[in-house]
């Protein structure tokens, strides 16, 4: 054989055999294990119509009370629970779990009974009343209470990383927001 023959014809072919060889992997790509479980799914579920009804309580806040501290707490609060709702909307959606539906009614409607913290129709008329900041602080604390109970059952059950940093964050805010809400009822 002459040095041009293999130069000319061995090299290439051997130069395509290596090609076509290195587009197939030598074994299947790992598939990623799940980044959630169940309690997470639920959490998120549960976790979006209560952030629901805490943005509707808020939103006429302004419209019922002078007290500044009240409508500042109001704000901060939808301010921080939109986005939350938000992403835990994306992650329901990435999860290929559904989504609670975006009509709420207040939520006092809805069949959410079991729902830690969900205040029903009659809290929602007590709000009606001439006391409005009281009552509104009172179903607040309420409805705070059972949104950091469920962040706790996420934080002993969840597998979700980011789940559980909103969880700790949910535990954290509004248990601040619990706080002042009680200083400003004098408790």
């Amino acid at each position: 054989m002459t040095r041009k023959f293999v130069a000319g014809f061995v090299l290439p072919a051997i130069a395509a055999v290596l090609v076509g060889c290195s587009a197939q992997p030598a074994t299947p790509p790992a598939v990623q294990p799940s980044d959630h479980n169940a309690a997470d799914v639920t959490f998120a579920q549960d976790m979006v119509p209560h952030h629901r009804q805490a943005v509707e309580m808020a939103e006429p806040v302004p419209q019922h009370t002078g007290d500044q501290r009240v409508i500042a707490l109001a704000k901060q609060i939808q301010q921080a629970q939109q986005p939350e709702i938000d992403q835990l909307t994306a992650w329901l959606k990435s999860w290929g779990a559904p989504a609670p539906s975006t009509g709420m009614g207040g939520m006092a409607g809805t069949d959410h009974g079991s729902m830690p913290g969900r205040v029903d129709a009659s809290g929602l008329d007590r709000l009606r009343d001439t006391a409005y900041d009281r009552e509104w602080l009172g179903l607040m604390i309420e409805h705070h209470t059972g949104a950091v109970a469920m962040a706790r059952t996420e934080l002993a059950q969840g597998s979700s990383a980011d789940a559980k940093a909103m969880a700790r964050r949910i535990v954290d805010t509004q248990e601040a927001e619990i706080t002042t809400m009680k200083s400003l009822l004098g408790r």
